[in-house]
């Protein structure tokens, strides 16, 4: 049966069908062939959902859009220009950073690439950047947004592993994000420099405190968000549902960039990515629940532990899967195929699970935007109106730097566990 299962969801997910669905078909076949309890099924499906963290998750989705609405990321870009000034490669600096800003707010990596796209992409084509240097640089900026709190990753990832808290977690990804984004815009200004891109810009830069005064609302907002949830005055899931009024009331209020319509229009899109991606976690849940009763992880976990395999090879292979995998699964179905089957491992080498939960979602952010089936690639590619083949070349150096920087966290763990340590989390 456990050949079976894979195999279904193979042959489904490689025919076309959506990844979500192909695992809900592929556990729902297993369970009625090995009478498992077919009617046990709408049961797993609500309870596979019914979790009160999950909550937060359309609330950030609904906070993400508000923010991007109603004007937030422009103003970001301005403080973002006047801060780094006027030099070769200033743009995908720029990029970079609000990226890495706008991740402190909605944690959603396909979310803030469109929105630092629709935003930077006018300004770097015309500053003389090609097409797809500047879908390549902002999908990869993107991708650090599952890293910096909040994360929606990192909140699916602490339903899987009850033992990795949501705070800790957080934690654990700011530095690693922080240095992903550092990294990027290492290689970005690099490629600026090396092809001579914005050489003729003629753009005048912002004044600073004006910027910063304009900026002011959008920047206090992670400050806001991550700030009530150190200091204990409301939970993850609370903090989303503050994100999302003190949206409204810069939007509304202060910018005055958002009016009836425009919110409802944001409620009508949340509600939709929402959808989606509570659908596939209900219908991964029937997967997860026909392998865990029919042992396969258990089997093939027990198959890897007994190869033989020391730490660091069992540990580079992990990587190397996950890497592979990223190139074909979204976050979610990674999670659900590979996390009980890796967590075996993890237990019998006695790795932390925070640590392991920063190196498997730095692998997911890899994943959202390498070829072929990089979302926020797929993404910012659409914007520029360029194919994802042409991005390759420039791609590949900001996959490189971005693995590198995953594999040094890899092998000195303290990167990730130092600030959850300091703030009292582990």
């Amino acid at each position: 049966m456990d050949w079976i299962l894979f195999g279904v969801f193979l042959l489904l997910m490689f025919g076309g069908v959506p990844v979500g669905v192909s695992m809900g078909l592929a556990g729902t076949l297993v369970v009625a062939l090995t009478g498992l309890g077919i009617m046990s099924l709408p049961t797993n499906v609500y309870t596979g959902i019914a979790k009160y963290p999950l909550m937060a998750i359309p609330v950030f989705v609904i906070a993400g859009l508000i923010f991007e609405r109603a004007g937030v990321a422009g103003k970001i870009v301005t403080f973002a220009s006047a801060v780094v000034g006027q030099r070769r490669g200033s743009l995908a600096i720029t990029a970079v950073l609000v990226a890495m800003i706008l991740g402190g707010i909605s944690g959603s990596g396909p979310a803030d690439s469109a929105a630092v796209g629709a935003v930077m992409l006018p300004s770097m084509i015309k500053a003389g950047y090609p097409r797809p240097f500047s879908a390549s640089v902002i999908a990869a900026a993107g991708s650090t947004d599952i890293l910096i709190p909040p994360s929606i990753a990192f909140i699916l990832y602490s339903i899987l592993v009850p033992s990795a808290s949501i705070p800790a977690l957080f934690a654990a990804g700011m530095i690693p994000g922080i240095l992903s984004g550092v990294s990027l815009i290492v290689v970005a200004w690099w490629l600026s420099v090396k092809y001579g891109f914005e050489a003729d810009s003629t753009e005048v830069r912002p004044p600073f405190w004006r910027s910063l005064k304009e900026a002011g609302w959008g920047l206090a907002a992670p400050v806001v968000i991550l700030g009530g949830m150190r200091s204990g005055f409301f939970t993850p899931t609370e903090a989303a549902v503050v994100a999302v009024f003190y949206g409204l009331i810069v939007g509304v209020v202060i910018y005055g960039t958002l009016n009836a319509r425009r919110v409802y229009d944001v409620l009508v899109e949340s509600a939709e990515i929402s959808s989606v991606i509570l659908m596939v976690v209900a219908l991964a849940s029937v997967f997860a629940w026909a392998s865990s009763t029919l042992g396969t992880f258990d089997h093939l976990a027990k198959s890897l532990l007994e190869a033989g395999i020391s730490e660091v090879p069992m540990l580079l292979g992990i990587q190397l899967l996950l890497l592979v995998a990223g190139m074909f699964l979204d976050a979610i179905s990674i999670y659900f195929i590979f996390l009980p089957l890796l967590l075996p491992v993890a237990a019998h080498f006695n790795w932390d699970l925070v640590w392991f939960g920063v190196i498997i979602t730095m692998n997911v952010a890899l994943g959202q935007f390498h070829p072929p089936l990089g979302v926020n690639l797929m993404v910012t590619c659409k914007l520029a109106g360029v194919s994802m083949e042409s991005t390759i070349r420039w791609v590949i150096w900001l996959v490189a730097v971005m693995a590198g920087t995953m594999f040094l966290v890899t092998f000195v763990p303290e990167i990730a566990l130092w600030l959850p340590r300091k703030l009292g989390y582990l």
